[in-house]
């Protein structure tokens, strides 16, 4: 039946059916984030059950520590969550009492108004920086909270139920053999390149957290562990996390410090985040990733709409499954894995044949004129 269909029939069923699942990941993405969330701690976890397995220990002592460590993880994202959200709301209730925001809302406005600039931008620059937005926005931010917390069970439930699995898992070379070699090759080297660019972005992100935390605090802006935890996240979005982590603390030392001190602020941000996470950090991750910028950018607009905020983080681990379970299981699809950024795709080069040699060309070595 398949082979009955054209080409194109079959790209256009591959595209609805592929429609149709996206559809269904967007509907349940209350259900599928929580579980893409634990299905990413258990691979970045599972290393650790290696050195039990390599004592002789039973495979439940293997099997705990990658949950114990897994939910480690997992509470301390959820702490450091809450108390960025905490301090955020207080920062604003005491940003509004005094009058700060407002008076740094009016002075926006006159400067816009003084460039020349419609009534529409003047009303769009003052609503960014009125007190009841930013309060409204904070409340968003405590709720957000609790409901991160609220799915934090689900997620810890999946981690239990992973982490056993995975022991089950190490054993599919040795009950398949050959006959899933490709397949199971294709999965670990998925796992080893989702594991390597996540810690290498947690070591970075780590890093260019308190080098900005600090800065943040020797300039007096206020709440340097709020934006310092920001800085951490944000640089899990590829790309765009440097800005998404930038606007916050910048618009708070225009608040606080006028504008000496928001260039002062871009400044610091630009020198720590250019340095670290587009010269020296792509160095690191280019093997575990192998994505074109133009894909990752893309990927994390695309997750994030499809899977809501957390699809920004899980951006690239989600898109590299979708290419090791679609296109790399196609052998006709090197080309579109090689467009992705898969350099491992790229054919072998070439090398033209040497054209064979003509015997009617050849003198005849035999007769007296080809001797």
């Amino acid at each position: 039946m398949d082979g009955s269909l054209s080409p194109s029939l079959r790209v256009l069923l591959a595209l609805a059916a592929g429609a149709v699942a996206l559809a269904g990941l967007s509907v349940a993405r209350d259900v599928f984030s929580p579980l893409a969330l634990a299905v990413v701690i258990v691979v970045v976890c599972d290393p650790v059950r290696r050195p039990f397995g390599r004592r002789g220990w039973p495979a439940w002592t293997g099997s705990t520590a990658v949950i114990v460590v897994s939910i480690a993880i997992l509470v301390a994202m959820g702490a450091l969550l809450w108390l960025a959200g905490i301090q955020f709301a207080g920062l604003i209730g005491d940003l509004a009492t005094d009058g700060s925001l407002r008076r740094t809302a009016d002075d926006l406005v006159a400067l816009l108004q003084s460039l020349g600039l419609e009534d529409a931008a003047t009303d769009t620059a003052a609503s960014v920086l009125d007190p009841e937005t930013l309060l409204a926005a904070a409340s968003r931010v405590g709720g957000t909270v609790v409901g991160v917390a609220t799915a934090l069970f689900f997620v810890c439930a999946y981690i239990v139920f992973l982490a056993v699995d995975a022991a089950r898992y190490q054993r599919a070379g040795e009950v398949f053999g050959t006959t899933r070699r490709a397949s199971i090759e294709r999965i670990t080297r998925l796992n080893r390149g989702v594991r390597r660019y996540f810690v290498v972005n947690a070591i970075f992100g780590a890093i260019v957290a308190v080098i900005d935390g600090l800065a943040l605090w020797w300039m007096g802006v206020p709440a340097p562990l709020v934006w310092a935890i920001l800085a951490f996240v944000t640089n899990f979005v590829p790309n765009i996390g440097f800005v998404l982590g930038l606007i916050p603390p910048a618009v708070l030392a225009l608040v606080v410090g006028g504008w000496p001190l928001l260039l002062a602020v871009v400044a610091v941000y630009c020198v720590v985040n250019v340095v670290l996470q587009v010269l020296v950090q792509p160095k690191f991750v280019s093997d575990a990733v192998d994505l074109s910028l133009t894909l990752s950018f893309f990927s994390v607009v695309f997750w994030t709409f499809v899977i809501g905020p957390l699809g920004a983080i899980l951006a690239v681990p989600l898109t590299l499954v979708v290419r090791t379970l679609v296109l790399e299981v196609d052998p006709g699809s090197t080309w579109l894995r090689w467009l992705s950024g898969d350099r491992s795709a790229a054919p072998p080069p070439t090398v033209p044949a040497r054209p064979e040699p003509d015997p009617a060309a050849e003198p005849d070595r035999k007769s007296p004129g080809g001797a």
